[in-house]
C-alpha cells in the first residue's frame, strides 16, 4: 500500500496497523482515505457511525478530529481540501447529513472535493415498514440522500458488502476528478465486516489525466493568438477556476511569456503571484484595486482565465466588460471573442501552448506604471482615540509571511483583506460564491490542521463568529496557534450596507471571556481586547512573541459604521441588482 499526497505521485509504503489487518470495510475506506492524501477527518459522532469510527481510529495514519457541530465539520473539511487537495468528514443519518449539508453545498460551489461520509441504518432495515429514530418519521430513508444529490457529484449508499468496493472507490475517484463533494453512506451494521474485495489494501487510483483535443487546441491556440497579437494592449485577468483546472503555473507562464499585465477577479485572490513584476491588483469593475479596473476595461483584448461572473464577482451586474474584446478559458472549453468555441481544450495546455506563441506587449503594463500612484498610508491614531478598521489592517499587512495564510470571513473582511499584499507562498482564503456567514471558523480549524507550517491569521466579524463559534474549542484541543481577529462592529454590517434593519444589529457578547470559558485552562490560549491602535501593536507583538505556540484570539473594537469604501460602493450596486422591479409580462 502506498501512500499519496498529490494524485499521480507515490511515496514511500504505509505501514500496516494490526489493529486494521481484517479485510473489512471499515478498513478500506480507513486506507482509502489515507491513499488519496487525507491525514484528519472531520467528525461527531451519532450511534449510526460508532462502529465505523472505531475502524477510522484504529488506521494509524488517520486522525479523527471531533468537532462541535456537524456544519463546522464540514466547514473544516471545506477548509482542509483548500490546503491539502481533499477532506473528509463523517456524521450520522440523516440529522448529522442534513446538518453539514450546508457545508457540502458550499464546497460543491468552490469546486472542493470532500468525502462526505454518513453512518446509515443497519441494513436490514431497507425496504422494510420500519420507522427509525433519526428520520422524520416515515419508513422512506431516501430523503437524506435526495437532499444529497443537488450538492454532490456521486452518491453512493452502502447496505450490501458485494458491491461496497465498487460503490466507495467510484465515490472517491469521482470526487478527485471532478473536484466536488460526494455522499457515501455506510450501513451502520458492515464496517467490521470481513468480506474477499477487502482482502488486500486499495490500489492506489490511476486517475488517467485528461488530454485536450489535439486539433482543437491547435485551433483554439491559433484563433487565440491571432486574436492578441493584433491588440495594442492587452491584459490578463485570472479566475477562481485556476484551482480546479490546476492552470495557475501555466497562467504564470503564460504571463512571464507575454508580460501583459497581470490581474485576478476578487475570488481568484491566492491563486496568482502578487510578487510577480506584472501583477497589478484585483479587477473587481467599479471596486478594482485603484487604477487596475482602468486599465482593464480600456484594454482592447482580455483573457479571463476560469472567471465566474455572479452578482458579486460582478459588482450588481456593472462590469464594463465587452463579449468582442474577451477569450473566455474554463476549465474544458475556450471561447474567442463573439465567435468561434473550442470544447475539450484544457486550460493549463491551452495557456502553455498560447505562452508560446504570443508576441511580448508590454503596453498595458507600461500604461498602468505611468499612471500607478502609491496607495496613502492610514493616519496614525492619536493616543486613546479608538481604532479603525484602515489602520487594523495596515498592521495585518505587517504581520504577513510566506509563513502565513490568510482566511477572511464573509463580510466586510472580504473587502479589507482582499487589499492585502500577499507575499510569496502566503495562503488566502475566502468563500465568494456560496457566501456563507459563519464558513471562517471551520474552515479555519480544517486548514490549520492541514497547513501546519504556516500560522493562519482569520478575520471573522462578530456576527459570524455568533454562528460557528463552538469550534475554537476544537481549534485548541488540536493545539493550533491560529491567530483570529475578531472584529466586533455590533452586527451584520454587510448586510447594513445592502440593506439596513433592526435585524441586522445583534447582542454583544463578552467574546474573550467566551473564549476563555471554552479554554477552562485546558490547553495553549490567550486573548485580548483591543480599543486603540497602541493597544493593537502590544497585542499583536504579544501573539507572534511569548504566545506564538498559542492559539490567540484578538477582539477589536471598532465604530458600527466604520467600512471600507469598497463596501460602501459595492453594497449600493448589489442592492439596486436585488432590487430590479419585475420585467414586465
Amino acid at each position: 500500500m502506498a501512500t499519496t499526497n498529490n494524485i499521480g505521485s507515490v511515496t514511500t509504503p504505509a505501514p500496516v496497523h494490526p489493529a486494521c489487518s481484517s479485510g473489512t470495510l471499515g478498513r478500506h475506506l480507513a486506507r482509502r482515505l489515507v491513499e488519496i492524501g487525507v491525514r484528519d477527518v472531520f467528525s461527531v459522532p451519532g450511534d449510526f457511525n460508532l462502529t465505523l469510527l472505531d475502524h477510522l481510529i484504529a488506521e494509524p495514519n488517520l486522525n479523527l478530529v471531533g468537532c462541535c457541530n456537524e456544519l463546522n465539520a464540514g466547514y473544516a473539511a471545506d477548509g482542509y481540501a483548500r490546503a491539502k487537495g481533499v477532506g473528509a468528514c463523517v456524521v450520522t443519518f440523516t440529522v448529522g447529513g442534513l446538518s453539514v449539508i450546508n457545508a457540502i453545498a458550499g464546497a460543491y460551489s468552490e469546486n472542493l472535493p470532500v468525502i462526505c461520509i454518513v453512518g446509515g441504518p443497519n441494513s436490514n432495515d431497507y425496504g422494510t415498514n420500519r420507522i427509525l429514530h433519526h428520520t422524520i418519521g416515515l419508513p422512506d430513508f431516501s430523503q437524506e440522500l435526495r437532499c444529497f444529490q443537488t450538492v454532490t457529484c456521486n452518491q453512493a449508499v452502502v447496505n450490501n458488502l458485494d458491491d461496497a468496493h465498487e460503490l466507495i472507490d467510484t465515490a472517491i475517484s469521482t470526487a478527485l476528478k471532478e473536484s466536488k463533494p460526494v455522499y457515501i453512506s455506510i450501513g451502520c451494521n458492515l464496517p467490521g465486516i470481513p468480506h474477499p474485495t477487502f482482502g488486500r489494501d486499495p490500489v492506489p487510483f490511476f486517475l488517467a489525466p485528461k488530454v485536450s483535443n489535439q486539433l482543437g487546441l491547435e485551433a483554439a491556440v491559433e484563433a487565440a493568438a491571432e486574436f492578441l497579437n493584433k491588440a495594442v494592449k492587452p491584459v490578463l485577468v485570472g479566475g477562481p477556476k485556476l484551482r480546479v483546472a490546476k492552470a495557475q503555473k501555466a497562467f504564470v507562464e503564460l504571463a512571464d511569456a507575454s508580460e501583459y499585465p497581470v490581474a485576478v477577479m476578487p475570488s481568484a485572490k491566492g491563486l496568482v503571484p502578487e510578487h510577480h513584476p506584472h501583477f497589478i491588483g484585483t479587477y473587481w469593475g467599479a471596486i478594482s484595486t485603484s487604477f487596475v479596473g482602468e486599465i482593464v476595461e480600456s484594454a482592447d483584448a482580455y483573457v479571463f482565465a476560469g472567471p465566474i461572473f455572479n452578482d458579486y464577482s460582478s459588482v450588481g451586474y456593472s462590469l464594463l466588460i465587452k463579449k468582442e474584446k474577451a477569450i473566455i478559458v474554463q476549465p474544458n472549453r475556450v471561447t474567442i471573442a463573439n465567435g468561434l468555441s473550442f470544447g475539450w481544450v484544457f486550460m493549463a495546455d491551452f495557456l502553455s501552448a498560447l505562452a508560446k506563441r504570443l508576441k511580448k506587449n508590454c503596453t498595458a503594463h507600461e500604461n498602468y506604471s505611468r499612471i500607478y500612484v502609491p496607495s496613502g498610508i492610514p493616519l496614525k491614531c492619536e493616543k486613546h482615540e479608538p481604532l479603525r478598521v484602515n489602520v487594523l489592517f495596515k498592521h495585518i499587512q505587517e504581520m504577513l509571511s510566506g509563513d502565513s495564510a490568510v482566511i477572511a470571513e464573509t463580510g466586510d473582511s472580504w473587502f479589507n483583506c482582499q487589499k492585502l499584499r500577499l507575499p510569496e507562498n502566503c495562503g488566502y482564503e475566502f468563500q465568494m460564491q456560496y457566501g456563507s456567514i459563519g464558513w471562517s471558523v471551520g474552515a479555519t480549524l480544517g486548514y490549520a490542521q492541514a497547513a501546519k507550517d504556516k500560522r493562519v491569521i482569520a478575520c471573522i466579524g462578530d456576527g459570524s463568529f455568533q454562528v460557528t463559534a463552538q469550534d475554537i474549542s476544537t481549534m485548541i484541543r488540536c493545539g493550533q496557534r491560529t491567530i483570529i481577529f475578531l472584529i466586533n462592529n455590533g452586527g451584520y454590517t454587510i448586510e447594513v450596507e445592502i440593506h439596513d434593519g433592526p435585524y441586522n444589529v445583534i447582542k454583544n457578547w463578552d467574546y474573550t471571556a467566551l473564549v476563555d470559558a471554552i479554554h477552562n485552562g485546558e490547553g495553549k490560549c490567550w486573548t485580548a481586547k483591543v480599543r486603540t491602535e497602541d493597544e493593537l501593536t502590544e497585542a499583536i507583538a504579544t501573539a507572534t512573541g511569548a504566545q506564538k505556540d498559542s492559539l490567540c484570539f484578538i477582539e477589536v473594537f471598532v465604530h458600527k459604521d466604520d467600512t471600507s469604501k469598497e463596501l460602501l460602493e459595492w453594497g449600493s450596486r448589489v442592492s439596486a441588482a436585488n432590487g430590479r422591479p419585475p420585467n414586465p409580462q
